[in-house]
């Protein structure tokens, strides 16, 4: 990936505003083709052990540099990040996939499935439940929280949710609210010549979470 990215992205922090940008297109649209290959070539890697992703073009994964300001009182009209979701459904999906997220000092990886809407989540918790053993040597692996610390647990009630007992060894996963492994990436690691190869193992580690997930969204589409 280009490096001139941070600076390109550092700068549109400082300066966000059409007038800008508008001087500074061509820089951003050489950049973002930059980006195209480098998710290319991630999707490649994540194709090695998910084929459900072998055929995206990974300019259908990336995310608009715009700003939807509608109903946000931040009227900023940029991103100041550039990001892709990389799903065999497409990005708008609601299953599971790898997100990879480019930002100054802040970059990272995820996988999972974020904020599923309640129907969804509420088939989750079942299959938790039903599948609970299957569930914690998926998230509670070594590999897991090697390089993830295990799931995310800022995004979760307060109380268990209704029909469950609170006494459960698992229900501190039933509380969940989104089902996310997140990785940061430092400025550094991108100089890594191997950097491409390692993002690609991380998500391995995501697959066996995306797999259990998605079950439940196929099994629903059969139905």
């Amino acid at each position: 990936m280009n490096k001139k990215l941070f600076t390109f992205l550092t700068q549109l922090t400082e300066n966000n505003n059409k007038e800008w940008f508008d001087i500074n297109r061509k820089q951003y649209e050489a950049l973002r083709f930059d980006f195209i290959d480098f998710v290319q070539q991630i999707i490649n890697e994540i194709a090695k052990f998910d084929k459900s992703v072998a055929n995206l073009d990974a300019k259908k994964c990336i995310f608009r540099i715009n700003r939807d300001i509608r109903f946000s009182k931040n009227k900023s009209p940029y991103k100041n990040n550039f990001g892709a979701y990389i799903n065999g459904n497409g990005k708008k999906s609601a299953h599971a996939g790898y997100y990879l997220h480019i930002q100054p000092k802040n970059s990272f990886i995820a996988g999972g499935m974020w904020q599923p809407e309640s129907p969804i989540l509420a088939k989750i918790r079942q299959e938790i439940d039903y599948n609970s053993k299957e569930f914690l040597k998926i998230v509670d692996s070594k590999n897991a929280l090697q390089h993830f610390g295990g799931l995310e647990k800022t995004d979760i009630l307060k109380t268990m949710p209704k029909g469950y007992d609170a006494n459960l060894k698992y229900e501190e996963y039933l509380r969940l609210k989104s089902f996310v492994f997140t990785k940061a990436i430092s400025n550094k690691d991108f100089d890594d010549a191997s950097f491409i190869k390692n993002i690609g193992n991380a998500y391995k580690n995501i697959y066996p979470l995306n797999t259990f997930l998605n079950r439940v969204l196929d099994d629903e589409d059969a139905s």
